[in-house]
């Protein structure tokens, strides 16, 4: 009889630990991403620091938010506390329609971006990213569903690399509340 309640109080605590390591948290340092330029890009290096990490398209009513971006990216982003991540996607009504390098050439020419721009990607749909699948989906980043409505959807990752909410894609960048999000202790 002792031997079954070992038995069974061992394959319990097994048990337990398995589901713990099911519910291990993923968080923004959990992903590798690659670089415009198609280098290998860990974003776990951005670790204590809050990220804004935003869907982008260089044919969109709302591709000027790249020059509000650069110039939050300019009064922040050289701080060791904030960063800025694009991900370029042609999700919406095909507004980026170019190459990796066509979209790095767009971006520098006519904004002079100097935050990280990453390769093109899906946002949504059944080729979404899985970067995309966490910030999106409340069951994987244990917050909330938060599905990209439009090009320049911008989502904030704290200082631990957690999901904690997102901006609309009509927002400015240089607006009081990003500004207010990025200077916070929180």
């Amino acid at each position: 009889m002792k031997t079954k309640v070992m038995l069974i109080l061992i394959l319990s605590i097994i048990s337990i630990s398995l589901s713990a390591q099911k519910k291990a948290k993923t968080n923004l340092y959990s992903f590798k991403v690659k670089t415009i330029d198609g280098k290998d890009f860990d974003l776990s290096t951005l670790k204590g620091k809050k990220v804004l990490v935003v869907n982008t398209a260089s044919k969109c009513g709302l591709t000027p938010q790249y020059k509000e971006l650069e110039e939050l990216h300019k009064m922040y982003g050289n701080s060791p506390r904030f960063a800025i991540i694009a991900f370029p996607a042609n999700n919406f009504k095909e507004q980026e329609p170019g190459s990796n390098a066509e979209i790095k050439a767009f971006c520098e020419k006519n904004y002079g971006v100097t935050f990280l721009v990453m390769e093109k990607i899906s946002v949504k749909g059944a080729d979404i990213h899985p970067l995309y699948k966490w910030l999106t989906t409340k069951a994987e980043n244990g917050v909330m569903d938060a599905p990209v409505q439009w090009n320049f959807q911008k989502f904030m990752i704290d200082r631990n690399g957690n999901f904690v909410g997102f901006f609309d894609p009509q927002l400015s960048p240089m607006s009081e509340k990003i500004q207010d999000w990025v200077r916070s202790e929180k």
